[in-house]
């Protein structure tokens, strides 16, 4: 498991407390802001985004040159992977003591500015928001068989209230539902079985060592390990050498919305990323999971598990693993290659 040390959240503090008050975030601030937004979760670790800092004001663009074409031509999941990392960065915010103000697509429903955030110097974090912090910076998409939920790791009683957006649902699957699950995994499979663009854009991706992104070998499992994930993607093998005994027994969880727009894309992933963190928070596993709502079939088989039958943007296994294992974090873009500061604030 994932455990979040009492030294990590000292660090945590001290870095806090270097930070010089004033009536709005100084560069460094904003740096150590983005960075921290930077590492959250993306589809195949394409992290497409871009920021902008101007005169006390922080923008949130989609990098398009990172698009997934073949395996996201609408843009959902660039959105909601750029979701994810709004999140991120208020959570660390807080813990800097500084809240977030954020307007969303403040240009309009097709615009790629996705958001303007502004600052108030008063927030007042608690122990809770720097194991927030914490488990940002441990966090990762672990993709080997999980073990069961149990008495001593039960599923967080927090997540409800994680979700606080209107329109935005949390739904624990029951074990039943994992044969639907399965099904809609191999139907993605087979539709996408003779996509030759679809397999060069993952191969692309995921298999080998890209520095400012993807997913490199000793992220990924071998094929024995991924065959015990009867509802993962068929990413390509990978060096991983932790041998698993059993079937994933993971619990599943998915991130629904009542509509099926941009807005709800946004709002979604910064769900999606308030869950994980949470999950981390807890020692537990997770790894999110977007092929199952990539094509309408499959999206289909999942919006009847739901309860509201709503659309359903994302899901996340989660699960304990053995906590000896080292975490196969990926890599990361240089902060100043997604942050252009075009002014200093005055």
């Amino acid at each position: 498991m994932h455990q979040i040390s009492g030294t990590n959240r000292d660090l945590a503090w001290t870095e806090v407390e270097t930070i010089v008050d004033t009536t709005i975030p100084e560069v460094n601030v904003v740096r150590i802001a983005v960075d921290l937004a930077c590492r959250a979760p993306s589809v195949h670790n394409s992290q497409p985004w871009q920021w902008t800092y101007s005169d006390g004001r922080l923008d949130l663009h989609t990098d398009r040159g990172r698009l997934l074409a073949s395996t996201d031509p609408k843009g959902r999941q660039l959105v909601v992977s750029c979701g994810a990392a709004l999140h991120h960065l208020e959570t660390a915010l807080t813990a800097l003591r500084w809240t977030a103000d954020i307007e969303r697509l403040p240009d309009g429903l097709r615009s790629g500015h996705l958001a303007t955030i502004r600052f108030q110097h008063d927030a007042h974090p608690q122990s809770h928001d720097f194991d927030l912090l914490s488990a940002i910076r441990h966090r990762y998409s672990d993709r080997r068989p999980f073990g069961p939920l149990s008495v001593k790791s039960p599923l967080p009683r927090t997540l409800p209230d994680v979700i606080r957006a209107p329109g935005v649902h949390l739904t624990v699957l029951p074990p039943e539902a994992r044969a639907t699950l399965a099904a809609a995994t191999e139907i993605t499979a087979a539709a996408r079985r003779y996509d030759s663009a679809y397999h060069t854009e993952l191969h692309w991706w995921a298999g080998h060592s890209i520095l400012s992104g993807g997913i490199p070998p000793n992220a990924l499992e071998t094929a024995e390990n991924l065959s015990r994930v009867d509802i993962g993607r068929g990413f390509p093998a990978g060096r991983d050498d932790d041998s698993a005994e059993e079937i994933d027994r993971s619990t599943v969880l998915v991130i629904s919305t009542d509509a099926d727009g941009r807005p709800d894309w946004l709002r979604a992933g910064e769900a999606l990323s308030a869950v994980l963190l949470e999950a981390t928070v807890e020692g537990l596993a997770t790894c999110p999971l977007t092929h199952m709502t990539e094509l309408r079939q499959s999206r289909e088989l999942i919006r009847e598990l739901l309860p509201d039958r709503g659309f359903p943007q994302a899901l996340i296994r989660l699960g304990v693993t053995d906590k000896k294992l080292t975490p196969r974090q990926t890599p990361r873009r240089p902060t100043d290659s997604v942050l252009s500061v075009v002014s200093h604030p005055r």
